[in-house]
């Protein structure tokens, strides 16, 4: 069973990298689909490749701009069947220097943010005959890393949220999961290059490869490689699957 025909998916922070991927291949499959972002002029970028695509411009952080989004969402291609909480971001400074704002920012985006949005779309998904939560965690929500100390709380945080959702939905049709990229070739790793390259003089280049370092085949994971891993998530057969935190890391070792 490889399509998501008559499923309707809210893909959150679709509007560029991971999550633009993501759309782009449960569209392919069969989906409807809503992409939630802030920036209108990337929403309207990727739904202009996506027939159909409802587009809500929101802030995940707010639960009034989620419940707007959710609600327009609904109208437009009826209850959600699965939620992809892609939305993210991250910022990199010793754990020193961070400022109370800077932890509550990564948090609201990282993980309350996947509370908001799976709460608020928990009733539609109850009504699915094969509802799916997939959250876009890191391999941060396994291990720690250097000058991330919000981001990786925050990460864990989005995993541990996923095993008791999954737990707690064990007896519906609802399966819960995390999909744990590691550096992946997006905004937010070209923002970790410049900030390495600006703080230690190196070029783009070898920022770029220690970055990539951390993966055993030695190269930055393709936002397409996070969305197959996404969409089998999805995927009617896959409802055996719960609770898990898959990497695509190329063998990472957490």
């Amino acid at each position: 069973m490889t399509s998501l025909s008559g499923h309707h998916a809210i893909v959150t922070g679709g509007n560029s990298g991971i999550g633009a991927a993501i759309a782009l291949e449960l569209a392919q499959a069969g989906a409807a689909i809503t992409i939630v972002g802030r920036d209108r002029e990337k929403l309207r970028s990727v739904g202009e490749q996506i027939n159909g695509a409802c587009l809500a411009q929101a802030d995940v952080t707010q639960p009034q701009d989620v419940e707007a989004a959710f609600a327009q969402a609904r109208n437009a291609h009826g209850p959600a069947t699965i939620l992809i909480n892609n939305a993210g971001a991250a910022m990199s400074a010793g754990i020193a220097s961070v400022t109370q704002q800077q932890w509550r920012d990564a948090m609201a985006v990282n993980l309350d943010a996947v509370f908001t949005c799976s709460q608020t779309a928990l009733p539609d998904l109850l009504q699915a005959d094969a509802g799916r939560i997939v959250t876009i965690a890191s391999t941060a929500g396994h291990r720690g890393y250097r000058y991330t100390a919000p981001y990786v709380a925050a990460k864990h945080g989005a995993i541990g949220l996923t095993r008791a959702l999954a737990l707690e939905l064990a007896n519906t049709n609802v399966t819960v999961n995390a999909v744990c990229p590691g550096f992946t070739d997006t905004n937010i790793v070209a923002d970790a290059v410049k900030n390495i390259t600006a703080k230690t003089g190196r070029s783009e280049e070898e920022a770029r490869k220690a970055l990539a370092s951390h993966n055993p085949q030695k190269r930055l994971i393709m936002p397409q490689e996070v969305a197959s891993a996404v969409l089998w998530l999805c995927l009617p057969a896959s409802q055996s699957v719960t609770g898990q935190s898959i990497m695509v890391a190329g063998g990472e070792i957490m």
